[in-house]
């Protein structure tokens, strides 16, 4: 079967939208993996739902599926990088707002899905607290998530409250809505799962992939080719268990020459197959 890939727009930061969307599917990707933020779709805009209307016919217009993507850096606080999260102690309802508001972007394009973590506990928060606020987060995300007819995917980050696969998987027997957003780079950081192995085993929670290079026990997203990710094995998994939607790639380190990056990543990518 034909596998059909992303390009995610972090790693386009330096770029207007229109310009790397244009760049991602001259490029001849399927889709693209949309992480809203200030310069790319501002779901904090006066007039956000006509921007995202005027995305979404350019998205169908060029022939691209979407993703969204809520991993944007200081959206929320300009001082304090990705808070507040969903286990801050203090802001967690503008974090759940975001999110309410991506899935409301997710359903004006048609996304495939919406993808979102928990956030790393600050000092002095016990865990307690933290599961239950997350708790909390995901039952109103949810249930926003059903309402719209959107598909909800939860992505374990390497040093967050959920950082690997099994963690998602107690979370997911709270709240079995509860889609999985799988970087296939963090399990060489964690080393909980080999890549491949978590997508033959959590194939029917998958909501999302991502894809990417990097070393073991390293958190730094690489172009393929420079980390230890076994690609052609993980795009055989992602064959093998029959994965019809994006495979997203995720270079956020990148803006700098995305114009080279996202033509090179799908050429590699093809050499793959």
């Amino acid at each position: 079967m034909t596998l059909r890939f992303a390009y995610n727009t972090n790693g386009a930061a330096n770029h207007r939208l229109d310009d790397a969307v244009r760049l991602i599917a001259d490029a001849g990707y399927d889709g693209v993996a949309l992480t809203l933020d200030h310069h790319h779709l501002d779901p904090f805009a006066d007039d956000w739902w006509r921007e995202a209307d005027r995305v979404g016919e350019l998205l169908d217009g060029l022939g691209l599926a979407s993703v969204i993507e809520t991993g944007a850096r200081y959206l929320l606080d300009p001082a304090d990088k990705h808070e507040p999260t969903l286990v801050s102690a203090h802001g967690r309802e503008r974090r759940v707002a975001f999110i309410q508001r991506a899935i409301d972007v997710a359903s004006i394009l048609g996304s495939e899905t919406v993808s979102f973590w928990a956030g790393v506990p600050k000092p002095g928060v016990a865990p307690v607290d933290a599961w239950r606020w997350l708790d909390e987060g995901l039952t109103q995300l949810l249930d926003h998530a059903e309402a719209k007819g959107v598909a909800a995917s939860f992505e374990p980050e390497p040093g967050m409250l959920v950082e690997t696969v099994a963690d998602y998987t107690v979370l997911a027997a709270r709240h079995p809505r509860l889609r999985l957003a799988l970087d296939t780079g963090h399990c060489l950081v964690t080393q909980d799962i080999d890549p491949a192995d978590a997508l033959r085993r959590h194939a029917d929670r998958l909501g999302t992939v991502a894809i990417e290079d990097m070393r073991r026990g390293d958190h730094t997203h690489l172009p393929f080719g420079q980390g230890d990710m076994d690609v052609p094995a993980v795009l055989d998994a992602l064959d093998a268990i029959g994965w019809t939607r994006l495979v997203c790639v995720e270079l956020s380190r990148e803006s700098p020459r995305a114009h080279q990056a996202i033509p090179e990543a799908i050429a590699y990518l093809r050499t793959c197959r």
